[in-house]
């Protein structure tokens, strides 16, 4: 099947030739004809698998027959949790839409925000964003959402591990009710589907690859280490294995800058890319990375969403991710559009029931090997595929009473407890205790009755 039995436009197929794409991949060939429709649409495939074209291509082509838009309004916004993620999908919209008279531009955080205003000043066709800096331009009048009439919302899954879903709540609310909803993930989590619910009208549901399931392209397995000998295993590996491109993940800034500092050392060309270094130095330095200036690029997980290299061949997971489903976007950025890769983890003893998340969560156990020379003294234990456990419904809360209806629970309370010796109590005990052995029982009135009677006929 090839991009023009899709249905795309001329000036699409063009710079699809030009960039040297003749074949769509799976997830394009669903989402695709289903965008351009005007349905909403649910689609989830593996990192580098082209989710990114699945809906840009359809909704440019939807964008070049609209209407005009208007100064400082916008036509189509894609949310985006990161400022890497954000950029490279504003590329793939300026290169695939580079013969269509169409409007772009991306904002995020981290940058001054002046220059974003001004962009948005003639409106823009496409609008490239993530959430916190949209709702700041929105606040300064720079930005009307009046035209939309296209949300897409990309990597959702990672925007909610964020912390960013009150934004978005608050995004969804400012757009017109009117519009297509298209979200696009690698992963769906119980939390993706809830917003789902309210977000999506009979959406169009397509998953081209297992839920949670990393590319068959990526050979994955891991190294057992002592996890003070991480530093010295990772640099051993890159010098005799020969590795010229590698993107190693920590979980901290702070441990990305020391394993950047510990590689120098050993000779290795390294930088780090995380939340406190600036945008600037963040773009040379993967700008350099992609080039191999660089030899080693060591990331947090936030910074690495939207790190695109096709043929990026090694990804280490010098840490394993406490959340599992982090691990499928980390060995996501090797073996992009079908080229092969490796995933590979340094795994230490400690880190064991994070392994077996991970191994449950893809359906695998992951193959194990121990280099020579770093035999660890504390071998990581033997795993197994657990059953995953869905999640318990939290309890609601009760609702907190006021002064009043605490007092007025503690008179009523009062009312109803029964007195010590009181006859409730006694009827309560008759209740309990129905039969009685012998003569049918009598009440505590007639057996005193009776023993008044006994003591003055031992007085005659």
């Amino acid at each position: 099947m090839s991009f023009s039995s899709l249905g795309l436009s001329d000036p699409i197929l063009r710079a699809l030739d030009e960039k040297g794409y003749s074949t769509p991949f799976p997830i394009q060939i669903k989402a695709i004809p289903a965008v351009l429709s005007g349905k909403d649409v649910m689609a989830a495939a593996q990192t580098g698998t082209g989710k990114t074209a699945g809906f840009v291509l359809p909704l440019l082509q939807r964008l070049a027959s609209g209407s005009k838009v208007k100064a400082n309004h916008i036509r189509a916004l894609i949310l985006a949790p990161t400022r890497e993620l954000a950029v490279q999908i504003a590329d793939s919209v300026a290169s695939y839409g580079k013969h269509l008279s169409l409007k772009s531009s991306v904002v995020y955080g981290g940058v001054k925000i002046n220059p974003q205003m001004m962009k948005l000043r003639g409106g823009l066709d496409v609008l490239v964003a993530t959430p916190g800096r949209l709702l700041d331009l929105f606040s300064k009048n720079a930005v009307k959402f009046s035209q939309v009439d296209t949300l897409v919302l990309d990597e959702a899954d990672r925007m909610l591990d964020l912390g960013f879903i009150d934004d978005i709540r608050k995004i969804l609310a400012l757009l017109p009710k009117k519009r297509q909803n298209l979200l696009f993930s690698a992963t769906f989590s119980s939390d993706i589907r809830k917003l789902t619910d309210n977000l999506l009208k009979n959406p169009v549901q397509i998953e081209v690859n297992p839920r949670n399931s990393a590319a068959k392209s990526v050979k994955q397995w891991i190294y057992e280490v002592d996890k003070n000998r991480k530093s010295a295993l990772l640099s051993h590996l890159v010098r005799n294995k020969g590795w010229e491109q590698v993107l190693v993940f920590t979980r901290t800034k702070n441990g990305a800058d020391r394993l950047v500092r510990k590689l120098a050392g050993d000779g290795i060309s390294a930088a780090a890319i995380h939340g406190d270094k600036s945008q600037a130095k963040r773009t040379r330095t993967l700008a350099d990375f992609k080039t191999n200036k660089i030899r080693v690029l060591v990331a947090t997980d936030i910074a690495a969403r939207g790190i695109d290299i096709i043929e990026l061949p090694h990804v280490i997971n010098f840490d394993l991710p406490k959340v599992p489903e982090d691990y499928v976007h980390r060995i996501g950025r090797t073996g992009r559009a079908g080229s092969e890769g490796e995933g590979i983890s340094l795994v230490s003893a400690d880190e064991v029931k994070l392994l077996s998340g991970i191994e449950t969560l893809i359906r695998q156990l992951l193959v194990r090997e121990v280099e020579t020379g770093f035999v660890p003294t504390h071998q990581v234990p033997l795993t197994r595929l657990l059953k995953a456990r869905p999640k318990k419904p939290k309890k609601q809360k009760k609702p907190k009473l006021t002064q009043e209806q605490k007092q007025g629970g503690k008179q009523k309370s009062g009312s109803n407890k029964p007195r010590r010796g009181s006859k409730s109590r006694g009827a309560e005990k008759s209740k309990r205790n129905p039969r009685v052995r012998g003569k049918q029982r009598r009440d505590s009135g007639t057996v005193s009755a009776n023993k008044r009677l006994s003591r003055k006929n031992k007085g005659k």
